[in-house]
């Protein structure tokens, strides 16, 4: 029975090594998971989004990527444009904070635009080269060594993506008690308007 369910440990395993790092993806997700704003739309996204990029780099579509080069350049340019965008926003709202964006309306907290934060974490996760590079690449190639297993593996891999967005969004809430004040959610929003500059700069760079 756990060798049957070993490839599947493997890939889970893989996965968070690959996913639980701080980058744009997962700051946004904590900020949204922080405000409770659209947060089962935003971890929903994020989930299914590496599970299709994780099949198909289990299915070898790696390869066919890999023929065509300036794909990646492409989404790197635009991935960057973006970050550096957002990271702009969010360094103005460092410097003109408009509140904590925990009001609260009727006994639950005031939601922001669903459209907009769904948009927003649609690009975050498919206009940044790095996605690709772990799930495609990276993952394809290690469940490939697990021959027959692969899928097995690539299940794995997703449902620990899906563990890991899951507990970033909604155990977020958590520190609402301590963002409360303007302050701290000035330095959450420095935060990630450092992640998301430094990223932005360096998708650039290397595209």
């Amino acid at each position: 029975m756990t060798s049957a369910f070993a490839p599947a440990f493997a890939g889970f395993g893989t996965g968070l090594s690959l996913i639980v790092a701080i980058g744009a993806q997962n700051a946004f997700v904590l900020r949204q998971g922080i405000r409770r704003d659209a947060v089962l739309a935003v971890v929903g996204i994020c989930a299914l989004s590496d599970a299709v990029l994780i099949a198909l780099g289990v299915g070898g579509v790696g390869a066919v990527v890999v023929a065509w080069p300036a794909a990646l350049t492409v989404v790197g340019w635009i991935g960057g444009l973006f970050l550096l965008g957002y990271g702009a926003l969010a360094a103005r709202r460092v410097v003109r904070p408009a509140g904590t964006g925990l009001e609260v309306e009727g006994g639950a907290v005031a939601a922001g635009s669903r459209r907009r934060a769904v948009l927003t974490c649609l690009a975050l996760t498919w206009l940044n080269p790095h996605v690709y590079l772990d799930t495609v690449f990276l993952v394809g190639s290690v469940a490939a060594d697990h021959g027959p297993a692969r899928w097995t593996f690539g299940v794995g891999a997703a449902l620990a993506s899906l563990c890991w967005f899951a507990a970033l969004g909604f155990g977020a809430r958590l520190l609402g008690r301590f963002l409360a004040r303007p302050a701290a959610w000035r330095v959450l929003d420095a935060l990630v308007a450092a992640t998301m500059i430094v990223l932005g700069v360096t998708l650039i760079a290397g595209a």
